[in-house]
Order: structure tokens, then sequence, then C-alpha cells
């Protein structure tokens, strides 16, 4: 018998979880044992999300992605979001986050859950602020993990819980004035309560009764950064790292109680400083699966911020990110939709797998030299099969129709494929 995914491991047994993430990874069933054993890698897997089809995050395996979605004050309407669901399933995102903030989120979350076969995670501060529906410093600390309860029960597979941010914490922050101050809608909404109330966080003080829940259901911790930093100016300061600190001291209280942990972190961060914080998060938190917002390399692309967030995602996943949560063009500006949405996810994916190729996963260079022979032998329709996008690449080479099958509009017959494939086939190029 076992009681979590890290104490069969532990105990030297292979769960059906790990045996299917294993599987997908390319990866020996024991090698994957030892490191959801050691807390270096975690397979988030509610005992109540009856229809997931597991998977394993850490820093060696495949790179995954999270997309954000859920309903708003000013944007409520829960079947858009459902579309959003059923295109980013399309799209192998590898889970989601319901951010619901607005109306019924109960019913949401429970729809989610039982028609998504992926990881799905939630932040439950967020709805507690919904469910209580009254002032934020009434909410009691009792009400705080209720909500935690609440979550683990309907069969959220990994949470999002600002854990760090202790009385100590709070002041550093007070103390260390920021240029963005805290961007962490949680952790803002956290440092308010602690403010109002001169109390300390309920998660940090009541820790042991949230491991307990998360043990009871084997739902994944995900150590929310409240502190991360929201522009360039602010990264890898004092009250960052201070946190980064306290998460680490909980990863370890939380591995002692066998419950899967992942560190958040950043956030905004220069492009030179990312991979040095992707070490110092291997070294204060035992190389938990570390799992980054971005990072955003520059804070002046409002609209673009998902290339932003790719190019400093390829980056840390390279240098150690596990986990990676999309960025879409509609960062900092709205409620992204459906097309944000997917261009998010797709700058995602890239990101993910440059930095797959990097690190030497199983399969990643292999597909990319299919696409490449596949280039040489101008096989457009392979081409398309093996695009991250397949339904863009048709779409563009549709538009532009090119006089020869085998060119494109670019060049014609001056195409350098095509020409050396004649060539060295013996024959006479033509480019009249």
């Amino acid at each position: 018998m076992y009681s979590t995914q890290m104490d069969a491991a532990r105990k030297g047994l292979i769960t059906e979880q790990l045996r299917l993430a294993a599987a997908w990874e390319q990866l020996d069933e024991e090698v994957l044992r030892v490191l959801v054993a050691q807390g270096k890698a975690v397979i988030p897997a509610n005992k109540r999300h009856k229809n997931l089809v597991p998977r394993a995050i850490g820093r060696t395996l495949k790179t995954k992605i999270n997309v954000n979605l859920g309903t708003s004050r000013d944007c409520s309407d829960q079947e858009a979001e459902m579309e959003k669901v059923r295109t980013a399933l399309a799209l192998n995102a590898d889970a989601l986050m319901d951010l619901s903030s607005f109306g019924n989120t109960h019913s949401f979350r429970k729809r989610l859950i039982d028609e998504s076969p992926v990881m799905i995670g939630t932040v439950p501060i967020y709805d507690a602020v919904v469910y209580y529906n009254k002032p934020l410093r009434e909410i009691t600390a009792e009400e705080w993990l209720a909500t935690v309860r609440m979550h683990a029960e309907d069969g959220v597979d990994f949470m999002t819980i600002h854990c760090g941010l202790n009385r100590a914490t709070a002041e550093r922050f007070k103390k260390n004035p920021r240029l963005t101050g805290m961007v962490s809608r949680g952790g803002s909404l956290l440092f308010s309560w602690m403010e109002m109330t001169g109390k300390e966080n309920p998660f940090y003080e009541h820790y042991d009764e949230l491991l307990a829940i998360c043990h009871e259901y084997d739902v994944t911790i995900s150590l929310g950064d409240a502190c991360r930093p929201g522009s360039i100016a602010d990264a890898s300061d004092a009250v960052q790292i201070e946190e980064l600190i306290v998460l680490g001291e909980l990863t370890r209280r939380a591995h002692d109680q066998n419950v899967q942990v992942i560190i958040e972190g950043p956030g905004h961060m220069a492009l030179d400083e990312i991979a040095a914080n992707m070490k110092l998060e291997q070294r204060l938190c035992d190389d938990a699966p570390f799992y980054v917002l971005g990072p955003l390399v520059t804070d002046i692309a409002p609209g673009y911020d998902h290339i932003t967030a790719a190019i400093g995602g390829a980056v840390a996943a390279s240098a150690g990110a596990a986990f990676l949560c999309y960025v879409t063009p509609a960062e900092h500006l709205r409620l992204p939709t459906l097309e944000d949405m997917k261009e998010g996810i797709i700058a995602s994916r890239i990101a993910a797998h440059a930095a797959d190729i990097a690190k030497g996963v199983n399969g990643a260079r292999e597909w990319d030299n299919r696409m490449s022979q596949a280039r040489k032998n101008l096989d457009w329709k392979e081409m398309f099969a093996l695009a991250v996008d397949p339904e863009k690449a048709r779409r563009y080479r549709a538009e532009s129709k090119p006089e020869l099958e085998d060119t494109c509009t670019m060049c014609g017959k001056m195409c350098a494929m095509r020409n050396i494939n004649t060539i060295m086939r013996g024959e006479e190029v033509d480019v009249i």
C-alpha cells in the first residue's frame, strides 16, 4: 500500500501513473521512480482525477507547458473558457490551470476536471475570495484552508499556494522598495490580508495541516512565488531570494510527509540572470521541479510578451526549469482571447522543445531531423504533418501559390533545395 506517488516511489513501487509517464518520456521506469523518490520529479495525480493521463515533471525530463485560463469579473463566459480548454488540449498542452476569480467557480472547476485528461492546477486563494464573498480581512485562516480541501476533494492535481510569504519575508519586502512592488495576484491578496489583520500567513502557520490535505488526496503543492519580480529591475533581489530560501525549507518539510512539490519562479528577468537563478533554485530547494512564468526578458513589449517569455523560457528550461507557464500576447493587457491563447501555447511549446534539444531529451532532435529531411525532399505534406502548428503552415502556403509545386513564392526556380537536388542527380539546373 502507498499514500502518494512519492511514497510509492520511496517504497520501490512502480505505480500505473509512473509506468505511463515513463513510457511517454521514453524513459526506464526505475530511473523515473528514483527521481520521484528524491523529489527531483513529480507526477501530479490527484486520486479523484479519474480520467487523468499522467505526466512527470522534472529537470531532466521533457519540458512541460501549462496553460492558464478561467473567468474574471469582466469576462465571465464559461463556455468561452471551455472552448479554450478544447483548443489547449488539441495543441498538446501538458497542464491547465484554472485561475477563475468570478462566477460559479466550483461548477467550472468540476467540469474542467471531468472533461480534461491533462493535469489540472488551481490557486485556491482566488476562489476563497469568490466563495466566501466577504471583505478580505474577514476571511479566516480556517476558511483559507477549507478552500484548499474543497479543491483537493474536487480532484485538482496541483495547487499554487503562497506559503513562503511569512511575516519575516513581508517585512523584508517593506524594507526593500521595488520598482514594481508585488505583482503576484495571490501574493498581493495574502500580503494585504496579513497587513490588515496583523496575523501570520495562514498557509505558513498551518503548513502541517496543509500538507495533511495534500497527502490525503496526493495533491502536488506548487509553492507560489508571491515575491517574484514583475520587472527586470526587481529580479534577483533580496526579497525574491529570501522567499526562495523559505520555499526550500518548506520543500523539505513536504518531502518528509511524502508530499510532492513544485517550486514557482520568475517572472521578469534579464537574460544574463536566468541560468544563475535556475542553479540557485536547484541548490536551495533540493532540485525540486522549477515552474517559471517566462521569464520575460524585457519589459517593453506589451502585445508581444509571448515572444519575450519564449526567449526566457528556452533559456530557463535549458538551464534547469522543468515547467513553463505559457504567456500570451495579451499579458498585462486583457484576458486572453482564443487566438491569444493559441499564440501563447505555440510560443511556449517552441521554447520547451528548443530547451529539450539543448538538454538532450530523448526524441527531441529526431523531430527536427525528420522535418529537415522533409524540407530536403520538398515534401510539403510531411512538413505540415511535422509542424508545431500544421494549420498555420498549410494556410501560409495556400495563401501564396507558387508557379511550380516543388517551390514556394519566396525563391521559385531559385530554390536552393530544388537546385541542389537537381544537380546532385546529374541533371541540368534551369532557373529561367
